[in-house]
């Protein structure tokens, strides 16, 4: 019997079928953060599968509501966690002001890693996949001291920077993407995984004249989550973090030939209450686009769950799509501008 491994965004813990010996559970148990050898993982509420092959073009990971149903992590994940019910009984709602909030965040870079992991916002049911560059696939460089991204990377689903509305303190308009999550955590995450995240403030990144807002948040399962509840705790208890971020941002595209990203606000971190008008606003843009108030532009609104939007699909429909990728296989070996990259030793000075 085949072993089917379960990730949980809590305690990252593997699952393996009585037929493994002690020895062969140990092994899986170490290969955990390799969890990409198994179909299905499962992550808080929602479950991934795979399609295609890793470090290919056609590499594509979906996504499923624990009862095994296709939805889309851009759209039918909504924006603030829901607690998970016991023994099928609805956990009691507790108000909470908007400080308090918890979002959902979905993991598309773990940290350390350097493959440039997205959202597919213009593919059905909009998949994660590995970006590519003039037909070849992404990997961020190795910027000093650093190896790869130095948080989990993601985005908050159901928000969306709309390239047709200005900011109007940086007068940019948005890069027409979720909003991006930098989970400054202690625990590595998995691509895919859906966390629980304590929103703590906000950086203003202007990519190429295009507004790029970065959410600093923190796993809420995370140790330290009690302690950091804004901006200050962090630069407070965390010294050098902040001044960390911008400098990988403002360096990170420098290596592609690409010009130092600029920032908002002389590249200084908004507080949290900034931060939760920004994620309500994006919100907005998104509910907007998905009932097609809003020209898409080319992203693709399909999803399962969204009961007033016109983009919605049947099941089958969902599951056409997803069997209509290609069949999950063995990796392809990494390209060797990837293994460059992703070289330990391998640091990018300036």
């Amino acid at each position: 019997m085949s072993a089917l491994m379960l990730r949980s965004s809590v305690r990252c813990l593997v699952t393996v079928f009585d037929t493994f010996s002690a020895s062969s559970r140990k092994v899986i148990a170490q290969a955990a953060a390799v969890s990409h050898q198994c179909y299905f993982r499962k992550t808080m509420h929602y479950q991934t599968e795979q399609r295609g092959h890793q470090n290919s073009p056609d590499y594509r990971l979906y996504f499923k509501t624990s009862d095994g149903k296709y939805i889309s992590p851009f759209h039918d994940i909504p924006l603030i966690a829901e607690t998970e019910p016991e023994n099928d009984v609805p956990a009691k709602k507790s108000k909470k002001s908007e400080s308090e909030v918890l979002y959902n965040m979905v993991v598309e870079v773990p940290r350390w890693s350097n493959a440039k992991m997205e959202i597919a916002i213009k593919e059905p049911l909009n998949p994660i996949k590995q970006d590519e560059k003039k037909g070849k696939l992404r990997y961020v460089a190795n910027i000093f001291p650093h190896k790869g991204y130095i948080w989990n990377y993601g985005a908050l689903p159901q928000t969306w920077e709309d390239p047709g509305q200005k900011d109007k303190e940086t007068n940019c308009c948005g890069d027409n993407d979720p909003i991006d999550v930098c989970d400054i955590g202690t625990q590595v995450c998995s691509t895919g995984q859906v966390i629980q995240v304590k929103v703590l403030g906000i950086l203003a990144m202007i990519d190429e004249g295009e507004m790029d807002w970065k959410v600093i948040a923190i796993n809420a399962e995370d140790p330290d989550a009690k302690n950091l509840n804004n901006i200050e705790d962090v630069r407070k208890n965390r010294p050098g973090h902040l001044e960390a971020t911008v400098e990988w941002f403002r360096k990170y595209k420098v290596p592609d030939g690409k010009p130092e990203n600029k920032f908002g606000f002389n590249g200084e971190f908004k507080d949290k209450d900034f931060a939760v008008e920004i994620i309500k606003s994006t919100h907005e843009h998104w509910r907007a686009l998905v009932q097609k108030q809003k020209n898409t532009g080319g992203i693709d609104c399909k999803n399962t769950l969204c009961c007033d939007s016109p983009w919605r699909c049947t099941t089958d429909e969902a599951r056409e799509v997803v069997q209509s990728a290609p069949a999950f296989g063995s990796a392809h070996p990494v390209s060797p501008e990837g293994k460059l990259k992703k070289k330990k030793d391998l640091l990018i000075y300036f």
